[in-house]
Parts: C-alpha cells; structure tokens; sequence
C-alpha cells in the first residue's frame, strides 16, 4: 500500500510545467494556466484539485461496490466547481458538487444502502480537503433516479 509519494513539477515555459510521478508507470503530466495567463496546454491547479475528488469518489463507489458482487459499470462521474472571492478579493473554490452516474439500475445493486451509506468515508481526498472545502456528492442510477441526494 502506498504510504507516501513525490511528484516533481519541471517548468517548460511561462505556466507550463511538466508533472513527473514518481512512478515510472505513469506519464508525464503537462499542466497550465488558461489563456491569457497560459496558454491552455493542460489542466490548471483547480481542474487538478476537481480531478482528483471526482476520481477518488468515483474509485471509492467503484471499490465497495465490487464489494458486494456488484458489476457497476459503465460509472461516469462529473464534478461541478463553483468559484468565488473571499474577503481579500481573491479567486478561490468555493464547492464541489459531485455526481456518480451509475451504469445500472438500483434495483440490481446489491447492498445498495450499506454502499451509499459509506464509501465516501474511503476517499482520501475528499475527506482530506472537506475541513476547508464543501463537497457535495449524489449518486443516480441508470434511469437518472437519484439514489443518494447531495
């Protein structure tokens, strides 16, 4: 189990960086600002910032439901990143609102309830980042019936 890791940021030009993991299985990464500020050649900070708690969400439904013998799949999962100032004028993100799609309809899901009820406690991120940021997630089926409201 991974315990602890690096990921090195090597500038390119103006705001563009190349991302190195530090696993060699994993390619390089190239990151930006957007226009005008940068040239748009990759996902800025907060698009990485979303990224990484719709992923984990996503993987986290994924694993308990694997769990108990469901076969979810295909889940899609979109984030909604609402942004703002705060006192001193300053761009920040104010929420993130999470929807997981599930590929199937609830009534095949087994566990349905004991799923919803917990595998937001096993997403890292989400739960690193929620002390500082509201989170929002909802789960649909794949009739688009709302299985767990945000």
């Amino acid at each position: 189990m991974e315990t602890n890791f690096s990921i090195e940021l090597v500038q390119l030009e103006d705001y563009r960086f190349e991302a190195h993991f530090d696993n060699p299985a994993v390619p390089v990464l190239i990151t930006d600002e957007n226009a005008p500020l940068g040239g748009d050649a990759g996902p800025n900070p907060a698009r990485l910032l979303a990224l990484a708690v719709v992923n984990c969400l996503a993987a986290s439904l994924l694993f308990a439901m694997r769990k108990f013998k469901n076969q979810p799949q295909p889940l899609r999962a979109v984030a909604h990143v609402t942004k703002g100032r705060n006192a001193e004028n300053r761009l920040r993100i104010t929420g993130i609102a999470v929807e997981l799609h599930l590929g199937v309809m609830a009534a095949e899901v087994n566990m349905l309830e004991r799923i919803l009820g917990q595998f937001e406690e096993f997403c890292t991120v989400t739960q690193s980042i929620r002390a500082a940021l509201p989170v929002t997630v909802s789960v649909l089926d794949k009739s688009g019936a709302v299985l767990k409201a945000a």
